[in-house]
């Protein structure tokens, strides 16, 4: 049975014929998520669906979309948002929750502090060095939530957890997920895959320079750059070198595995023998309660009892705040665990890397992609490019044995077995935590829906011709293009099959290189990533601060578009003399 009757033909200039007040019209949707999160802090799963309204609104009117078709759109949208990205953001939250209902949260929390009781090298080492393994393994999502609540049990602020979880993943995104969005760049612009990797790979380390200063700012300001500089270098040369080796020289699937481990044996080698002349530990940055964070930082005005009932004052976060207190009392000096705990401790994270490191053997690897995964075209679109070529995102790819959350979830199993935890304690911690994610479910999917909508109705090939449509100009924009993607949908993965071929054609109409304006798109949009609504709502669920998305988005939007400017920097100047010797 046939569901569409004719197919659906994108339009590019529909408003008035002009792609200036086409591309106006189109980025009105993203305007009022944006100026809803950060002027007037409209709650977050509020602003999405405002936000998808007025983009189904311009779909139909503007763009002439048919009523079946924008609907289904939406509804692709939405179960994208559901598997990959909420399926694992829920079954990494339910391991970090199966831990804080046992002793070995407060376990952890002191095997991390016996490390380094600075919390500034605390962020290198754990959202920089370990976010960047984990980002190689799992991506979407899973590295911010597991970063920022190892953050948390090692006593930093719920929301300064998040905030550092969220910068970090950054330099590591570009090669994440066994590079699928360098692999996904490829496949929609014809590229060889390893001149991708090269010319990211002279990309990506600049900023991974950049990134370890800025956590230990965020963490302790000019102080915490004085006085750690020398490890925040370190890490962010080691890393860029390794990065950078890795990508041009060695396998692209594994270059964030690489960088990621050599930083951390670099850091740890350092600390044996450098310390930082004074130590910034709990006092500068634990507070009692992660609800007294979220008051103290985003200037609530209700009382405690109400800001508990928004908070989702649950049996979690009650243990959130008895483990954080427990921490406070203890004293500044951290003696590790014996080996025994510290391994049972660290024994999550150990287990999902395995899990996912398993997954990748070539013989497993194989079999998920037979029969862990499947591919179909979505019921009720048929949409064709203005070219008349068949878009790629009516494509649904439902990973089911294969996607990551699902390796978590096995991780979590295991996790129980180990930890003794009943399948009925379980299922009830798992309730909690869909009860806790509730308006995150909401917001994912409404941004994601929003994020269909616009590639399907051709809303973002608009605003992409329009930014082409500036010749060699285009150099400074097509930075600006990628971060625009990846604000939107959250992936890298996602920009790069949305925009990657536009990219393409852009470059060949101004005469500027395919393969630097591609890798831009991917180097870039990386720095979109900390200020799209789904990553905000993963961060704040993760630290128990659900409704901080605002607050988060307000303080993180200058480093974006701080790290944004030199980003386009760099890739203008390789697009001239002065550095196309870089361009391969």
């Amino acid at each position: 049975m046939k569901l569409v009757d004719a197919p659906f033909q994108q339009i590019i200039d529909p408003i008035a014929g002009s792609l200036v007040f086409s591309a106006i019209c189109a980025a009105l949707p993203l305007i009022l998520l944006f100026v809803l999160l950060g002027v007037f802090k409209v709650k977050a799963h509020k602003a999405a669906l405002a936000s998808l309204l007025l983009s189904v609104m311009l779909a139909l009117v503007g763009w002439q979309m048919p009523l079946g078709q924008t609907l289904s759109a939406v509804g692709a949208g939405a179960v994208y948002g559901v598997i990959p990205i909420l399926w694992i953001l829920i079954n990494a939250l339910w391991i970090f929750k199966l831990t804080v209902a046992t002793p070995w949260f407060e376990v952890l929390g002191r095997t991390i502090r016996s490390i380094s009781d600075d919390m500034r090298i605390l962020s290198i080492l754990i959202a920089f060095c370990f976010g960047a393994l984990l980002e190689a393994l799992a991506g979407f999502g899973a590295p911010v939530a597991i970063t920022a609540a190892m953050l948390l049990a090692a006593g930093m602020k719920p929301l300064k957890s998040a905030m550092v979880a969220l910068l970090a993943n950054t330099a590591p995104v570009a090669f994440g997920s066994v590079a699928a969005p360098i692999i996904a760049l490829s496949g929609v612009t014809g590229l060889p895959i390893h001149d991708l990797a090269s010319m990211i790979g002279r990309q990506t380390p600049f900023m991974a320079l950049l990134v370890p200063l800025v956590l230990v700012f965020i963490v302790d300001g000019k102080r915490g750059v004085k006085q750690t500089w020398p490890v925040a270098v370190v890490a962010g040369v080691v890393f860029a070198v390794a990065q950078f080796f890795a990508s041009n020289f060695l396998a692209v699937e594994l270059v964030d595995v690489i960088a990621a481990l050599a930083t951390i044996a670099a850091v740890l080698a350092m600390l044996r023998f450098w310390q930082p002349r004074e130590t910034i530990g709990l006092s500068a940055t634990a507070t009692n309660s992660p609800l007294d964070d979220l008051r103290v930082r985003t200037g609530a005005a209700h009382n405690g009892g109400a800001l508990a009932a928004r908070a989702g004052a649950s049996a979690a976060a009650s243990s959130f705040a008895v483990a954080t207190s427990s921490i406070d009392a203890a004293p500044m000096k951290t003696m590790r665990p014996a080996a025994r705990q510290v391994w049972t401790a660290i024994a999550p994270y150990l287990i999902i890397i395995a899990i996912f490191s398993i997954a990748q053997v070539p013989i497993v690897k194989a079999w998920l992609t037979a029969f862990g995964s499947v591919t179909f075209r979505w019921p009720g679109l048929d949409v064709i490019d203005p070219a008349g070529n068949p878009v790629v995102a009516q494509l649904f790819k439902l990973d089911h044995l294969k996607a990551a959350g699902t390796s978590v979830l096995i991780s979590g199993a295991v996790l129980m077995a180990l930890y003794k935890i009943t399948p009925r304690q379980g299922l009830r911690i798992y309730r909690e935590t869909l009860m806790q994610l509730r308006w995150t479910i909401v917001t994912v999917t409404a941004v994601l829906a929003l994020s269909f909508v616009m590639n399907l109705s051709g809303q973002a090939s608009t605003l992409g011709v329009a930014l082409a449509s500036t010749g060699g100009f285009f150099a400074l924009l097509s930075p600006l293009l990628g971060w625009i993607g990846v604000a939107l949908t959250g992936s890298d993965t996602s920009s790069n099959s949305l925009f990657g071929q536009l990219q393409v054609s852009a470059a060949n109409s101004a005469g500027l290189s395919p393969v630097l304006m591609a890798a831009a798109n991917s180097s870039a949009g990386v720095l979109g990533k900390m200020l799209s609504l789904q990553n905000l709502a993963v961060a704040a669920a993760a630290v128990g601060l659900a409704g901080a998305e605002s607050a988060l988005l307000r303080k993180l939007i200058g480093w974006s578009l701080g790290l944004l400017v030199l980003m386009t920097l760099l890739i203008w100047l390789q697009s001239t003399p002065v550095l196309s010797w870089m361009v391969p």
